[in-house]
């Protein structure tokens, strides 16, 4: 898989020219856009990246292509950059979404920590959702009966209690939840309650 990509968008060719060179001395692979509608039509959601754009644009403007990437559901982290920062356009950067909000003239450790930063949350939303996906396909796995009773020992039943509520022998209930242990790689209860809440079984 190719490595992560910061996309530089600038509507002044100088900025877009002078950040791209700066970012590539830090090692990162840039592609440069001079409108944030031109990079919305050539967006790949698979490839990891991080935007650094300006705020004010012509066309949409930095915070609206934030708005407009969280709409479409597409996890690239935004650093907004601008020459005429003002508190009430920083807060609403960050919160429209952005993971950071610089003043120019830009500093380069301060660019450079904020893509860092940007792409280390986009490393551990990849990894999340890659557990989460995980979890669900073990879920997936157990029958309609071990389904029935992962639900009932994450809701804190003993298994004399699902037994009874079942019509079962306790040793099956026992011999149900040691597979579900398995099937869901479930350490212990504690471990099981805390999968349950993830897919949505029980409420916490």
């Amino acid at each position: 898989m190719a490595g992560p990509v910061i996309h530089v968008i600038d509507d002044q060719q100088s900025v877009r020219d002078a950040l791209s060179e700066m970012l590539s001395v830090f090692g990162f692979d840039t592609e440069k856009f001079e409108s944030a509608d031109a990079f919305l039509k050539t967006v790949d959601p698979a490839r990891p990246a991080c935007i650094v754009a300006d705020v004010r644009m012509p066309g949409t403007d930095g915070i609206e292509l934030v708005r407009e990437l969280n709409k479409r559901g597409v996890s690239i982290p935004v650093i907004l950059i601008s020459g005429h920062a003002d508190i009430p356009m920083a807060v609403s950067a960050i919160k429209a979404g952005a993971e950071e909000f610089i003043e120019k003239p830009v500093d380069d450790t301060q660019l450079v920590a904020a893509i860092n930063r940007g792409l280390a949350h986009l490393h551990e939303n990849m990894n999340a959702s890659r557990s989460h996906d995980e979890l669900q396909e073990r879920y997936a796995r157990l029958t309609p009966r071990q389904s029935e009773i992962f639900a009932l020992v994450a809701e804190g039943l003993t298994s004399q209690n699902i037994a009874e509520k079942l019509g079962i022998s306790v040793r099956t209930v026992e011999s149900y939840r040691a597979e579900i242990m398995e099937k869901m790689q479930a350490q212990s209860v504690a471990v099981l309650v805390r999968q349950a809440i993830k897919l949505g079984c029980i409420t916490p």
